[in-house]
C-alpha cells in the first residue's frame, strides 16, 4: 500500500484529494493547522514539519495543498508582513515539505509530487498580487524540481485551478472573487472532487512521462 502525505488536508481541495486517494487504496496522512487531520501544524514551521515527517516515515506521494490567500488589496497598499506570511506558507511551506519527503522517494526509486498552484500564478489576478506572485513561484519551483529529478522516477507536477468552491475561496474578498469567477467560460466555479480526480491521476502509475508540468483545471479560463 502506498502512502500519501497531504498538506492542507483538513478541508477544501486537500480533504477532497485525501478522500479520492483512499478510494484507490492509498493510505493518506493529512497535515493542517486545524480540522480532523492526522497532524496539526503550521506548514511554515519547518522544524515542526521535519519532526512530523520523521514520525510518518516513508511517503510515496506528496500533495502540497496547504495555502492561504492573504489580503485582497491593491499592490500599493500591501504590507511587507503580508507578503512574508503568504510566501512562508505557499512557497517556503511547499519547499519544506518537498525537502522532507522527496529524498526517501528518490532512495526507493518511485514518487509523485503534486503542488497546488493557481490560475492566479499564470495570469496575475488584480488586487491579489501577493497570492498571484506566490503561486507563480510554486509553478517555477515545480518546473525546476521536475527537471532536477527527471531521471529518478520521482515526478513533480503542478495543477493550476481557477475558482473552486472551497472554504479558502469563501474567505476571498467578494469583489476579487466576483472578478475571477467572471473569467471562467463555463460560467461556474469548479468542485473540489473535480480537482481531486486530476490529482489522483497525477499521483498514479498512469503518469510516467510528465514532470515539471502545469495542468490547468479552469473551466476554460486558461489561455496558455
Amino acid at each position: 500500500m502506498r502512502t500519501a502525505v497531504i498538506t492542507g488536508g483538513g478541508r477544501g481541495l486537500g480533504s477532497a484529494t485525501s478522500e479520492r486517494l483512499r478510494r484507490d487504496g492509498v493510505r493518506t496522512v493529512t497535515i493542517d493547522l486545524a480540522g480532523d487531520v492526522d497532524h496539526h501544524l503550521d506548514i511554515a514551521d519547518e522544524a515542526a514539519l521535519n519532526e512530523v515527517a520523521a514520525r510518518i516515515g516513508a511517503a510515496d506521494i506528496l500533495i502540497n495543498s496547504a495555502g492561504i490567500v492573504g489580503p485582497g488589496d491593491p499592490l500599493l497598499t500591501t504590507r511587507a508582513e503580508d507578503w512574508r506570511r503568504v510566501f512562508e506558507v505557499n512557497v517556503l511551506g511547499t519547499v519544506a515539505a518537498m525537502r522532507a519527503f522527496i529524498p526517501g522517494m528518490v532512495e526507493r526509486g518511485w514518487g509523485r509530487v503534486v503542488n497546488f498552484a493557481s490560475m492566479a500564478g499564470k495570469d496575475g489576478n488584480p488586487n491579489l498580487s501577493i497570492y498571484s506572485a506566490s503561486k507563480g513561484a510554486v509553478i517555477a519551483l515545480t518546473k525546476s524540481a521536475g527537471k532536477e529529478l527527471a531521471t529518478t522516477v520521482v515526478l513533480v507536477n503542478a495543477i493550476a485551478p481557477a475558482v473552486i468552491a472551497t472554504p479558502m475561496n469563501a474567505e476571498t474578498a467578494p469583489h476579487a472573487l466576483e472578478h475571477i469567477t467572471s473569467l471562467i467560460p463555463m460560467k461556474r466555479v469548479g468542485r473540489p472532487e473535480e480537482v481531486a480526480e486530476l490529482v489522483a491521476w497525477l499521483s498514479s502509475d498512469a503518469v510516467s512521462f510528465s514532470t515539471g508540468a502545469v495542468y490547468d483545471i479552469s473551466g476554460g479560463r486558461a489561455t496558455y
